[in-house]
């Protein structure tokens, strides 16, 4: 075998690995009702992949074949250690009737594996914070620290309470059941959380050289999409039309050599427009229900800044207001933070400096690098440059994110 041939087909194969494991493992999942056994499954496939594709050319659908390939494979393990170890008699009869019932549903209500693992994954017995995190790790491949970084927590933290979560599955002898439709509005808001991350870690990276990652924003706007079609619910409609239109202003946030640009020094004609009529209908579909929530108001925040023609003539009253109602609704540290940014917008810095402190003094946000990274830009703006340099140290020294850590330099630089 050529060794061009070798490394044409290695680079293949790592290409689908990168876009389309996921997915596979999604299948598997479902196929084989086990993590771990999905897992390895996942992994034998692209084993024999990368030996056979090289010799026999890779076949028409390579997603197909991997799955097929996972699911024989894990099929002749079990079959082999049925062979030596009688207790996985049971195990095995197990997975068959979960498989079957898995198997039956597959072409019911939802129409694609990944969303039909969300749900499965969000299961009522599991704690919600700890469905979300199981979830994103397992089903959508964030890191342990990206995962973290969403909940301004440890990773450590974070990864003890996905082992104990598995650990809980599996002791409970908890099945993966594709639930049946009447069982989705319960799992809804957890599902939606998950999405929801997902789409923030590729609007904003938490980690890495890029400050997006546009295939995992795209991904949650498809799975957004195919939610609204089956649970049209306010909320649903709410959180596509919030990622629509923040995705709307990808084109604009980074300069040709990846640096990042604010959003009051963006060239507002880059934003999709296409985007952002639709995000404003979805807005309007979701509070002519009256029954619309967190999602769509954060959306509504995003449509002000969509039709403010310039960052002057933003309406800073209006998104306060939004945000006093979004605090009523949810109240978190991190809406108070973007709160806090908008009064400081509205009312000048002093007032904002005033609200992030008093958040810093609870100790909430004390590692989250944007509060200190807002504070310092305050400070900034108010000509109070030694306590601006303060902030931007801390900021600094808690990013994550390489544009975020330039960025960040860059203002430290020119405060001299």
């Amino acid at each position: 075998m050529p060794a061009d041939a070798i490394a044409t087909t290695r680079a293949l194969v790592d290409e689908i690995y990168r876009t389309e494991s996921r997915r596979v493992y999604a299948t598997l999942v479902r196929l084989l009702n086990d993590f771990d056994r999905a897992e390895e499954a996942l992994h034998e496939a692209f084993a024999v992949a990368v030996e056979q594709w090289a010799t026999e050319g890779v076949p028409a659908n390579p997603v197909a074949w991997l799955v097929s390939t996972g699911r024989f494979k894990a099929i002749d393990a079990m079959r082999r250690r049925v062979r030596f170890d009688a207790s996985i008699t049971e195990l095995a009869a197990r997975f068959e009737d979960v498989a079957s019932t898995n198997a039956a549903k597959a072409g019911e209500e939802i129409a694609d594996d990944r969303l039909r693992l969300i749900f499965t994954c969000c299961h009522p017995a599991i704690a919600p914070s700890t469905q979300v995190s199981l979830t994103l790790r397992e089903v959508c491949g964030l890191t342990t620290e990206a995962i973290a970084s969403a909940f301004i927590t440890a990773p450590a933290t974070l990864a003890q309470r996905i082992v104990r979560a598995k650990a809980k599955i599996r002791d409970a002898k908890i099945p993966y059941q594709v639930p049946a439709r009447e069982e989705l509005p319960e799992r809804l808001e957890s599902v939606l959380q998950v999405v929801y991350l997902v789409f923030n870690e590729g609007y904003s990276a938490s980690s890495g050289s890029e400050l997006t990652r546009p295939d995992l924003s795209g991904e949650a706007i498809r799975l957004g999409r195919l939610l609204v079609e089956l649970l049209p619910e306010p909320e649903v409609i709410g959180l596509l039309a919030l990622m629509l239109l923040h995705e709307s202003r990808r084109a604009a946030r980074t300069s040709p050599k990846g640096e990042i640009v604010l959003l009051e020094e963006q060239d507002r004609t880059r934003w999709n427009r296409e985007q952002i009529a639709e995000g404003k209908t979805l807005i309007e579909r979701s509070v002519a229900s009256r029954a619309f929530g967190p999602f769509t108001i954060q959306a509504a925040i995003s449509a002000v800044h969509a039709d403010a023609p310039t960052a002057a003539e933003t309406e800073w009253n209006q998104i306060v207001s939004l945000y006093d109602v979004l605090l009523r609704m949810n109240p978190s540290p991190v809406v108070e933070l973007n709160r806090a940014v908008a009064v400081a917008m509205r009312d000048g810095p002093a007032a904002g400096i005033t609200l992030i402190d008093a958040l810093l003094a609870r100790q909430e946000l004390v590692d989250y690098h944007l509060a200190h990274a807002a504070r310092a830009d305050l400070y900034r703006r108010s000509g109070q440059l030694d306590a601006a340099r303060n902030s931007y140290r801390q900021a600094l020294a808690l990013a994550r994110q390489e544009p975020e850590r330039r960025f960040l330099e860059k203002r430290l630089m020119e405060l001299g």
